[in-house]
């Protein structure tokens, strides 16, 4: 695909104006109250399962610019003993926000000078984000969360980097499980990509390639009028990308047009394990960002509640 390419399609798909000239929630606009109920109504074994990689300085963080969370004590109830035996121990958390599991804002990844909506690109500064931050999406992010096991669907551990996935290969998974995709619908998509760090703990070679969505999806999220997308990998699409030319185009056709929120970096292997098993591929889904103001992105432990 080229960069024309990926502006064409952007203009097909876009939901510039849809929800309004103001509008900075995009896609989560799509669960409604009786959709976020319907979704509750799934829940029943109470099986909960945990989505979000540990934090911690052995992760898979090897993107420029980027590193794994550093943890560091500043208490440890060595240092007092108060009134009555009392100790206490405190800590903080140095990380980039987009180091382990996490939502991408809308003003994460843009092109040509405009953010999703429409809004100027200098609405992002060294102070942050004014616009389409991850605080714009504090509301929550929970709905009827659906899982597409792709690596299950291809009987393989993971797909090979490079691999790219393609609607008719959504179809087909939704087909063979019996899923139904619903507007609304938080859609998780398991290649197996994180099960592959998980085996070989090379981070280096994790991040310098990954199976993902080629351009031909997003007419498919878009149809299908997805309400947020969460995956297994580090970055959403397919790298080496079609085009070498070219860079993140879908992220530039689904954050900046489309305004939908991004999720990299889910383990969903406990979940897929469970969803093969029962059969059942459908959960109530909850994973709300934090409202870190101006953020571009956000930390996120989701779950899926069976």
């Amino acid at each position: 695909m080229t960069s024309e390419d990926f502006r064409r399609v952007g203009a097909e798909v876009s939901n510039w104006g849809r929800w309004g000239a103001e509008d900075e929630r995009g896609t989560l606009n799509l669960i409604t109250p009786r959709e976020i109920v319907r979704a509750a109504r799934s829940v029943l074994r109470g099986a909960v399962f945990d989505l979000g990689i540990p934090l911690g300085a052995d992760g898979p963080q090897a993107f420029p610019g980027r590193i794994n969370p550093l943890h560091m004590m500043t208490e440890t109830g060595a240092r007092q003993e108060y009134p009555g035996g009392a100790k206490w121990s405190d800590d903080y958390v140095v990380m980039p926000l987009q180091a382990g599991t996490q939502w991408d804002a809308f003003a994460h990844v843009w092109y040509d000078g405009l953010l999703y909506n429409g809004f100027g690109e200098d609405a992002v500064g060294p102070h942050g984000a004014a616009r389409c931050s991850i605080d714009a999406l504090g509301n929550g992010i929970a709905g009827r969360g659906v899982l597409l096991d792709v690596a299950r669907h291809a009987e393989v551990d993971w797909l090979e980097g490079g691999h790219v996935i393609g609607p008719e290969t959504l179809d087909a998974v939704a087909e063979r499980q019996g899923t139904e995709i619903r507007a609304g619908d938080i859609v998780l998509i398991r290649t197996g990509w994180w099960k592959k760090f998980v085996v070989e703990r090379d981070a280096a070679g994790w991040m310098s390639t990954e199976p993902g969505l080629g351009l031909g999806c997003v007419r498919w999220i878009r149809a299908h009028d997805l309400a947020a997308l969460g995956m297994d990998n580090w970055g959403i699409e397919v790298a080496p990308g079609e085009d070498l030319a070219v860079t993140s185009p879908v992220h530039c056709v689904l954050l900046r047009d489309v305004g939908i929120p991004l999720g990299e970096i889910f383990d969903l292997e406990a979940l897929g394990e469970d969803c093969a098993d029962d059969g059942v591929y459908e959960f109530l889904f909850v994973a709300p960002p934090l409202k870190v103001t101006g953020a571009v992105g956000s930390p996120v432990n989701p779950l899926a509640l069976k």
